[in-house]
C-alpha cells in the first residue's frame, strides 16, 4: 500500500510540471510500468528519434566539410611553405652554378622548360616572397607563382607575367597591394623593381591581360610591364583578379639588396 511519502502531490508540482507515481499501476492485465506511457512508441516519438538522428548526421558532415574546407584553405600552407623552401634552395644552387652576365648583357635569354625554378618574387607589403616556376598549367603553379611561358621574361620589353593561387600560403592577400607599391623580381645576377601601377578584375576568358602591352593585344610594347593574376573572390574562382605593375629600375645581385627589402 503506497504511504503518502510516495505518491506525490500534483498541487505541489511546480506548473507545467508532469507528475508521475513512483510506484507501478496496478491493472486487470498486472502491474504496469509508471514510465510506459512516456517510452512506449507512438507517431510522434517516431518522428522525433528521425528528427534527432537527422540532425546529428547534418551537423556532423557539416563539421566534416568545414574541417575539409579549413584544411583546403588554410592546413596546405605548411605543405606549400615547405615546397616553396625546396624551390628556393633550388633556385640558389642554380644561381651558384652558372656564370654571371651582367642585366645590360646583349645575349637573349633562353626561356626555361615548363616546372623549373626561374626566379623570386619579393612584395613587401605581404612581407612575403615566393620561388616562380615556369608554366601555368595545375601541375606547374601548384606550390608556387607560374610565369605565363609565352609572355616577357623578368626586366624585358613586353608583359612579364604570372599566376598563382589565391591560398592564404600564396596571393591569398594580392588586393592589399596599391599603386606605388613595389614588386621586386630577383634573377640570377639583376633586381628588378616593378611599381604597381593598377588593378583590374576581368572573366578567366580575359586574356588579354597578359598580353605584351596590358589589355591591348597587338600593339608592340615599348615598356617593362608585369602582370600577376589570381583568382577572384577568395574561396571561388568565377573571376580572375589582376595586378598590373611597371619596371622602375634595376640593379646587380652584386650591389646587394634593393632598397625596398630592407624597410
Amino acid at each position: 500500500m503506497p504511504t503518502p511519502e510516495d505518491t506525490p502531490d500534483a498541487a505541489d508540482a511546480p506548473k507545467g510540471a508532469i507528475v508521475v507515481p513512483l510506484r507501478p499501476v496496478r491493472t486487470d492485465e498486472g502491474y504496469r510500468s509508471v514510465y510506459s506511457e512516456y517510452t512506449r512508441t507512438t507517431f510522434g516519438s517516431v518522428v522525433r528519434a528521425i528528427s534527432r538522428g537527422t540532425g546529428e548526421v547534418l551537423i556532423t558532415f557539416g563539421l566534416i566539410v568545414l574541417l575539409f574546407a579549413g584544411y583546403e584553405v588554410w592546413g596546405k600552407s605548411a605543405i606549400v611553405d615547405a615546397h616553396q623552401d625546396e624551390l628556393n634552395h633550388q633556385l640558389e644552387q642554380q644561381w651558384a652554378n652558372q656564370p654571371t652576365v651582367g642585366p645590360s648583357s646583349a645575349v637573349t635569354p633562353v626561356k626555361p622548360p615548363n616546372g623549373a625554378v626561374i626566379a623570386s618574387v619579393h612584395i613587401p607589403r605581404l612581407n612575403k616572397k615566393w620561388a616562380i616556376v615556369q608554366g601555368v598549367t595545375p601541375a606547374d603553379i601548384r606550390y608556387a607563382p607560374g610565369h605565363y611561358p609565352d609572355t616577357a621574361l623578368p626586366g624585358q620589353v613586353g608583359n612579364f607575367s604570372m599566376a598563382g593561387h589565391r591560398t592564404p600560403a600564396i596571393w591569398w592577400d594580392l588586393d592589399q597591394l596599391k599603386p606605388g607599391d613595389p614588386v621586386v623580381i630577383k634573377t640570377a645576377d639583376t633586381w628588378y623593381v616593378y611599381r604597381v601601377v593598377g588593378h583590374e578584375i576581368v572573366l578567366p576568358t580575359a586574356v588579354q591581360v597578359v598580353a605584351p602591352v596590358p589589355d591591348k593585344p597587338g600593339e608592340t610594347p615599348t615598356k617593362a610591364m608585369l602582370t600577376m593574376t589570381t583568382c577572384n573572390p577568395k574561396f571561388n574562382n568565377y573571376q580572375r583578379y589582376v595586378v598590373h605593375a611597371e619596371l622602375d629600375r634595376s640593379q646587380p645581385v652584386a650591389d646587394g639588396d634593393p632598397a625596398e627589402l630592407k624597410g
